[in-house]
């Protein structure tokens, strides 16, 4: 009973956040989007490949020099607009060697906002191991896992399409917060 309690409440968390989401169901992609609606599906797709891989090189190259973050549902804080080499710094600085990192997005939907803007809303999922975490004075557990809602916004630059906002809204996390919120050595 308990399981389906703990089930029952991260689907209940999970429709209260989408429900709040805009246009869940995105654009229809036609023949004049399907590239363009490709393209960033790709990129937030290589995001997620480059920050699991630490090729923080290419990570940084799917973003515009400034991104507005908002990962408060996370961390707290207020939504800002930051360098993206910060953001690139920051991710970097968590996801060192010692932490292995697995990032997964799905369902993404792609709303345009004018000729060289676009909104991209997906389901995401992140999983972080790190065996320090796993001893007893860092919390007994080596994994942390969380659960949410991503919003990319995108902006067509003489390069291509480009990421320029990024929130992501969590609906549930388990795990060791140490594992989350250590770097590794």
């Amino acid at each position: 009973m308990k399981a389906l309690t703990a089930a029952t409440a991260l689907i209940t968390s999970a429709t209260i956040a989408l429900a709040d989401t805009p246009n869940l169901a995105g654009d229809p992609i036609t023949a004049d989007t399907l590239v363009d609606q490709a393209e960033m599906v790709r990129i937030a797709d290589a995001i997620d490949a480059g920050v699991d891989a630490k090729d923080w090189d290419l990570t940084r190259s799917f973003f515009t020099d400034e991104i507005t973050v908002d990962f408060t549902s996370l961390v707290g804080g207020e939504p800002a607009t930051i360098p993206a080499d910060a953001l690139i710094a920051e991710w970097s600085g968590n996801l060192t060697a010692e932490k292995t990192s697995f990032h997964l997005r799905v369902n993404h939907r792609v709303t345009f906002d004018g000729p060289d803007a676009a909104t991209m809303v997906s389901h995401g999922y992140a999983w972080n191991r790190m065996e320090s975490g796993g001893l007893p004075e860092n919390g007994g557990e080596a994994l942390w896992e969380v659960w949410g809602t991503y919003e990319h916004g995108f902006a067509r630059t003489e390069d291509g399409w480009k990421v320029n906002a990024m929130t992501f809204t969590a609906t549930a996390e388990r795990g060791n917060p140490f594992v989350r919120n250590t770097p590794g050595s």
